[in-house]
């Protein structure tokens, strides 16, 4: 049975069928992508195909995504880097790499597979797949993630961010020269309605408001190192936000550029900053996440260009 269809549209040709989905649906891992096109489940122009056929200019991909069985994630014993905890709730410092909750494609190895198995009374009713999930983070970027310990507690920090009482501030590596030091860009986010694995700015779609702060501009004017504050937290709107600027985040292959001469691993976004209130003390709380190795090592080489 299928739960899920997913229908792309090919705009460029000569890509491998399993590579071309690897890049357009983020959710699905590469194996999982191979298991459905063996299974018949992905089809070009109405008809099933191996994973090395090479789409065309025009051709229809539909992916049917059988309807998952129900069942409660595990307790897997995942290191944690953790930059808070208390009775009530968790900060932790998520790897670039890490999905936040199980799914199609992503049974084990979660944030959440590694939480139960930290606090096993984590927030969540029986066969909650997202326990303690208050808010998300894309699976390639890094940084601060807040995890409720229990149900009030995640209803009232659901309650925060719904007031945008919840500051966030991510470090992007951006492609181009930024003229403005200040920006805000307030552009309307939904489904994009070529590709509905991907957001787009729509007409009529979502608010969606991003402000960001120029830090610095680096190999002559070739890349902008900046701090995006998001004001709303509409799916991808970093990565949308600046793509739709013609400043897309570097290594961003969905809204980005393909290639790059730099050696980015992934894209270069980490939410590095994370303030809120504490809902049993009411204190105010802000934690900071250094830049991890694999994106410090690119902005460094682009320092010595300097």
């Amino acid at each position: 049975m299928c739960g899920r269809r997913i229908e792309l549209e090919v705009d460029d040709g000569g890509t491998r069928l399993d590579k071309f989905l690897a890049e357009q649906v983020a959710d699905l891992s590469r194996s999982a992508i191979r298991r459905l096109i063996d299974a018949a489940q992905v089809t070009v122009s109405g008809e099933p195909v191996k994973a090395s056929y090479k789409v065309r200019p025009g051709d229809l991909v539909v992916v049917c995504v059988p309807q998952p069985e129900p069942e409660e994630p595990a307790a897997e014993a995942i290191p944690l880097s953790i930059a808070y905890e208390d009775q009530a709730l968790i900060v932790v410092n998520k790897p670039a790499g890490m999905v936040i909750h199980p799914a199609p494609g992503h049974r084990s190895g979660t944030l959440v597979n590694a939480l139960l198995a930290h606090c096993p009374d984590l927030a969540g009713d029986s066969g909650d797949a997202r326990p303690g999930i208050v808010h998300r983070l894309d699976r390639d970027t890094s940084g601060l993630i807040l995890v409720a310990k229990n149900e009030q507690i995640r209803r009232a920090l659901q309650r925060q961010f719904k007031a945008r009482q919840v500051h966030k501030v991510y470090l992007a590596l951006l492609d181009g020269n930024l003229e403005a030091a200040r920006g805000r860009i307030e552009a309307p986010l939904g489904r994009d309605p070529r590709h509905r694995q991907r957001m787009a700015v729509v007409p009529g779609g979502r608010e969606a408001v991003t402000e960001y702060r120029l830090l610095a501009s680096l190999a002559g004017g070739d890349y902008s190192l900046v701090e995006a504050e998001p004001k709303t937290g509409r799916t991808h709107q970093i990565r949308v936000h600046f793509a739709s600027i013609g400043h897309p985040v570097v290594g961003d292959t969905v809204y980005g550029r393909r290639r790059t001469r730099l050696p980015v691993p992934r894209q270069f976004l980490h939410a590095q900053r994370l303030g809120f209130t504490h809902p049993l003390t009411g204190q105010p709380l802000e934690f900071n996440a250094p830049l991890p190795d694999d994106l410090a090592t690119v902005l460094h080489l682009l320092e010595q260009e300097r």
